[in-house]
């Protein structure tokens, strides 16, 4: 199992820490740097920053949202960013949510299985160096009627393949990771509950023809996020974790359409849920996080003292995942730096 690390989102929370902990991943051997966007920082500009800054670990976008970018713009920054990193680039799409999508791109939130499926063709079509020819439900390219041609990529990347991860979270969803991309870009992943995602995943690999028979998740980057709280004391690490999760079980999303909302209820805790979904929505993110239970966080993180997240990181390589994306949570930088280093020795120890 490899490790990554999540920036996150530039001008939230580790805003002077980027270059210092993509460096010292880079030091330490991790395998992959994330940076997110939403509706602020985009990550290829957060991405072609720390690449300049770094030598060897691979620049992860976590994700590019497919409503921003045209699929040809997104083959365009895929191939500059790998090629201006000597072939580090992975590119990680996803649909973003209703409210991002309609209220700040102006997309509808509509067909997005059908939309990223093709979004995936084009992309790859274009990184290809073909000629972009494309007839389907949701893009036509170039345009009928009309002065477009049919073009190619002018650049030639580095790589004849540019690694694509999506990131999913619905069966269906995930099933099209399965069949069409790379890797998953998995959030609140827990290894205990872990079984029915990974096999949405194998349905769809094996509808591709994809992997071996004896192991369809052969080639396959099943990539989760998981948050990094150190600490002798439980319920205190968890307490620096609650605003970020009650944010997206409460407020990510409307009441009817909330993606990781449905996670919570998948894992067992459909009550607490609906209960942060009414706390952040009638504007009261503190109650909300207050009203996340204990065991809904510690089940998709990683808490408490190094032994105790020893044992824990073993469930994650056992349940399938080979690459696992750390957010460190500490106070200041020495101490997101420190629990770097730790799980990097951790995951040594164990032989991973």
């Amino acid at each position: 199992m490899d490790l990554g690390v999540n920036l996150g989102y530039f001008g939230m929370a580790m805003d002077d820490d980027h270059v210092a902990i993509a460096q010292e991943a880079d030091r330490l051997g991790y395998a992959v740097i994330w940076a997110a966007e939403a509706y602020g920082s985009d990550a290829p500009t957060v991405l072609s920053w720390v690449g300049a800054h770094t030598q060897r670990i691979d620049l992860g976008a976590a994700v590019m949202q497919i409503p921003a970018r045209t699929p040809a713009m997104t083959a365009m920054t895929a191939a500059t960013l790998d090629t201006l990193s000597g072939g580090r680039f992975r590119l990680g799409l996803g649909v973003s949510g209703p409210q991002v999508s309609e209220g700040w791109h102006g997309v509808r939130f509509a067909a997005p299985l059908g939309r990223t499926r093709e979004y995936v063709d084009i992309v790859e079509q274009a990184l290809r160096r073909e000629r972009l020819s494309y007839a389907g439900k949701h893009f036509t390219l170039p345009l009928p009627d009309g002065p477009g041609k049919s073009l190619k990529l002018t650049v030639r990347p580095v790589r004849p393949h540019i690694p694509v991860y999506l990131a999913a979270v619905g069966p269906k969803n995930l099933e099209l990771a399965g069949e069409i991309a790379d890797g998953w870009l998995g959030i609140f992943f827990s290894p205990e509950h872990s079984g029915q995602d990974l096999q949405h995943i194998v349905a769809g690999r094996r509808r591709a023809g994809r992997g071996t028979e004896q192991d369809p998740l052969s080639g396959f980057d099943v990539t989760v996020s998981v948050s990094v709280a150190m600490g002798d004391d439980l319920e205190a690490a968890a307490a620096t974790l609650s605003p970020y999760v009650a944010l997206y079980v409460g407020g990510m999303g409307s009441r009817e359409q909330n993606f990781y909302n449905d996670i919570a209820v998948r894992l067992g805790f459909a009550e607490a849920a609906a209960a942060v979904q009414d706390l952040y929505l009638a504007g009261l993110p503190r109650d909300a996080a207050a009203a996340l239970p204990f065991e809904l966080i510690d089940a998709i993180s990683l808490l408490g003292p190094r032994d105790r997240i020893k044992e824990r990181l073993a469930r994650y390589a056992a349940a399938g995942v080979t690459t696992l994306n750390i957010t460190p949570s500490a106070g200041d930088r020495e101490g997101r730096l420190d629990i770097l280093r730790t799980m990097a020795e951790l995951k040594d120890e164990l032989g991973l």
